[in-house]
């Protein structure tokens, strides 16, 4: 490679490890342990905890304030400030769905924070079976000097009532049914046709309707297999006695040579 060429090339490197550098996303706090529900009733007590350090790394902060926000009804938030021996060193509390809380400094030993949220599951404002409906027990955000923000993290849990969650176990039975139908070569068409109006009942909240479909899908893709295993076997049984009829056959055209004698031997 000649001079020149090495040049541009090199040139060319430093544009990309910088147009790199530009296109990464600024990495914000680590988050450590965070316990949150994967799913609850809708009006039932929930709670959950996360836990956050290397405070004044990336970037590189001396001091930030923390934001929190969730959908939970009837909140409080609990905020710890922990040193690096392990000691609480201070602690808020804070009602309602968001919070802001004081500042959070390297020069106050803190070194670690630990937020517990707990609250109330909110209704569901609209229905989905796939993605499930889900809502937010928590988000956090660093907020900074001049308002410049960073994401932290986002924890969301899935939330039913009663009458939804019976849907849904039917719903989830009836696509194991179509799956397994599926999978053993059965034709499935009717039983997807209706586990597709059943998913519609279910995001329209006829949860009734939404069961007795899934319950007919399953049916339906359930002895489609059926049907399917009973063909198979059919068609076993078949290749077997075309297979005994040719041996006997066979057996039997053998004899008749060895029966057979030349009168002029």
């Amino acid at each position: 490679m000649t001079k020149t060429n090495l040049s541009r090339f090199s040139s060319l490197l430093l544009v990309l490890l910088v147009l790199c550098s530009a296109a990464a996303p600024a990495a914000a706090l680590t988050v450590g342990d965070a316990t949150v529900p994967d799913e609850a009733a809708v009006g039932s007590q929930v709670e959950a905890t996360m836990t956050l350090t290397e405070l004044y790394q990336n970037p590189t902060l001396e001091q930030w304030q923390l934001r929190g926000e969730t959908e939970l009804r009837d909140v409080t938030w609990s905020v710890s400030y922990v040193d690096q021996t392990g000691a609480t060193v201070g602690r808020e509390e804070f009602d309602g769905q968001n919070f802001t809380s004081s500042q959070i400094s390297a020069a106050d030993g803190t070194a670690e924070v630990r937020i517990r949220v707990s609250g109330t599951v909110p209704p569901v404002a609209s229905y989905s079976y796939d993605p499930e409906q889900t809502f937010v027990v928590a988000s956090l955000t660093q907020a900074r000097a001049g308002g410049n923000t960073n994401a932290i993290d986002t924890w969301e849990s899935h939330h039913f009532t009663s009458a939804s969650d019976g849907a849904r176990n039917a719903l989830d039975d009836a696509q194991v049914a179509i799956d397994s139908a599926r999978e053993n070569g059965a034709g499935v068409g009717e039983a997807e046709n209706t586990f597709e109006q059943a998913v519609n009942a279910y995001e329209s909240e006829n949860f009734d309707l939404a069961t007795e479909l899934a319950n007919e899908a399953r049916s339906q893709a359930e002895s489609a297999q059926q049907s399917q295993q009973t063909l198979t076997l059919a068609l076993y049984a078949v290749g077997g006695l075309v297979v005994v009829a040719l041996v006997v056959g066979g057996f039997f055209y053998w004899r008749s040579q060895q029966d057979t004698h030349d009168p002029l031997g």
